[in-house]
């Protein structure tokens, strides 16, 4: 009884550390492989905990799936760079140095820095924003061609299709505010596409800003501040992350929001369309998988979203004042009652 309560303490003790070295946003090992057994190192922008962030257990799933277990047949390494984007670069050399024998680039960001540090060791990206060749990641979609290879969710052309629908729901509004991430790339380049699509409805748009969630109210306030009628959030880990803290700032701020981030409506929030970025995880496990058993990631396509659902919080519109009109809601794929 002394030695089963002895080991029960020491797990306690163990995944106390471990939650408390994901909290610093920098190395935890999630099972040791055998000797000899490959080690697969995921790079991320954030510090979420590693046993609740949807995405990276959608991986460890799909992982299972396939037959790898942790601890027995492979080893998981994660680097986290605390929102901090100059990070990233050192991360991925770390996990090269390492010998890891994949490494898993969780949404652009990561992506992007892996790609440019790492030359030799294959590089599974997923929830990337963008397109993928623009910014260097691959040759093309078809074949890669170099190292890399992985899920998109080309966020930037759904964005000016996500102004479209904010504005088709809402009649017409004046003035939306669009929340991005400060210093952005992505983020910049996927303002600039809502911005000549607001032109074309004949919609202003006003920037506003926001990293974490102490950032939200004062994003909302600024909205409100500056006029807008509704708020139109681009993709970010950030983002997802907190989507029902955005969801209750909006609301709290009388704001409709739309965001890309599948579970925002569910959350409370009005509007989301956008592809499934934990499936975009899960799939990830597929070429972790492939790349594993000899493929090279060259040969494997680039896969991009097959399905787009628009899901519509009602309780929300009616919270709101909001009466959405019915031709918008029949191509809702979820309505929300």
């Amino acid at each position: 009884m002394t030695a089963t309560l002895s080991l029960v303490r020491q797990l306690i003790l163990l995944s106390g550390l471990a939650l408390a070295l994901v909290g610093s946003g920098h190395r935890v090992t999630y099972a040791q492989a055998p000797s000899g057994m490959p080690r697969i190192g995921i790079l991320w922008i954030g510090t979420p905990p590693l046993e609740t962030h949807r995405g990276i257990a959608a991986f460890r799933r799909g992982l299972r799936e396939l037959g790898h277990m942790e601890g027995r047949s492979i080893g998981l390494e994660f680097r986290a760079a605390d929102g901090k984007l100059e990070r990233l670069d050192a991360l991925a050399n770390e996990l090269v140095q390492g010998k890891v024998a994949v490494i898993v680039a969780g949404a652009t960001s990561p992506a992007l820095a892996a790609r440019r540090v790492v030359t030799s060791v294959p590089i599974v990206f997923c929830a990337v924003s963008g397109d993928p060749v623009k910014s260097g990641l691959v040759a093309s979609l078809a074949r890669p061609g170099g190292n890399a290879t992985g899920t998109v969710l080309l966020a930037p052309d759904l964005d000016a299709k996500r102004l479209e629908l904010l504005v088709e729901a809402l009649t017409a509004p004046n003035r939306i505010a669009l929340l991005q991430v400060p210093n952005s790339p992505i983020h910049n380049q996927g303002a600039r596409e809502v911005e000549d699509a607001a032109r074309r409805l004949k919609v202003d748009i006003v920037r506003v800003e926001a990293r974490g969630p102490d950032d939200i109210e004062r994003a909302m306030q600024e909205a409100r501040r500056r006029g807008a009628d509704a708020l139109l959030a681009l993709g970010a880990p950030e983002y997802a992350a907190m989507r029902a803290r955005i969801a209750e700032v909006a609301l709290r701020h009388r704001l409709p929001t739309m965001t890309p981030e599948v579970g925002f409506a569910e959350a409370g929030g009005l509007l989301d369309y956008g592809p499934d970025i934990v499936e975009s995880w899960h799939r990830a496990a597929i070429y972790v998988d492939k790349i594993l058993k000899g493929a090279k990631p060259a040969d494997l396509p680039v896969e991009q979203p097959t399905e787009i659902p628009l899901t519509v919080n009602l309780k929300t519109a009616r919270a709101l004042g909001l009466t959405l009109p019915a031709s918008f809601l029949v191509r809702a794929n979820k309505v929300i009652e």
